[in-house]
């Protein structure tokens, strides 16, 4: 009798832990995508898939002329603000000024980060190759450069400083990693209080590489498309 009690007992506690084993889901993993920062360096530029926008100006914002001559002046390294540069060129008619450092810059991207920052931390303005001829009959400038550390590449200050952009209007664009224009929409109205800035055209990576839809609407938008 004890035996067949015990053996009774056994098959119960069996039914018993399969019962509760069966009412356990599975619990799966969750994966996390890596953040990132929100500063862009040199290579961020061409490292992000972020949408593009236009992007509002400080206060010396006044309405654009019409019926002007332009010119586009840009910086770029991996060539994606090049690629928006041709982009605005193309039917607005603008003449393209590329600003070229004297000393090139490294074509290897660990000691670009370190070039750049470098730069930055001495405020450096690092010599542009050649001139703008007949600066002065242009009233459009459209500028355009990547963001570097949240900053833009030290050669735009050289131009900044070179230039005077008094009375002409200054309409901006950047590539970046996601950053967009951070602080350099003040530090161009700062540098030329004299001159009126458009909304800019703010682009990501991977939208720099084929611009020209979101070019043809900030155009519209900020009214200097022909």
């Amino acid at each position: 009798m004890k035996k067949l009690f015990a053996l009774i007992s056994s098959c119960t506690l069996l039914v018993t832990l399969a019962a509760c084993g069966s009412t356990n889901p599975t619990l799966s993993e969750e994966s996390r995508e890596p953040q990132t920062s929100g500063q862009s360096s040199p290579h961020s530029e061409e490292s992000s898939t972020a949408s593009s926008a236009p992007e509002s100006t400080p206060d010396n914002i006044s309405e654009p002329k019409t019926g002007t001559t332009e010119l586009v002046v840009y910086f770029s390294w991996s060539g994606n603000t090049e690629t928006i540069a041709g982009e605005i060129a193309s039917p607005t008619g603008a003449d393209i000024f590329n600003l070229e450092p004297t000393t090139a810059y490294s074509t290897d991207y660990n000691a670009l980060l370190d070039e750049a920052q470098a730069e930055q931390r001495v405020d450096a303005r690092p010599e542009i190759s050649g001139s703008i001829e007949n600066f002065d009959s242009y009233d459009v400038i459209y500028l355009g450069f990547p963001n570097w550390w949240g900053d833009m590449p030290m050669i735009l200050y050289s131009f900044l400083d070179e230039y005077d952009l008094s009375g002409k209007t200054i309409a901006p664009f950047v590539s970046s990693g996601g950053s967009g224009f951070s602080g350099t929409l003040k530090a161009i109205a700062d540098a030329e209080p004299g001159a009126a800035i458009t909304d800019g055209l703010s682009l990501s990576s991977e939208a720099s590489k084929n611009p020209g839809s979101a070019v043809t609407d900030w155009l519209a938008d900020i009214r200097l498309a022909e």
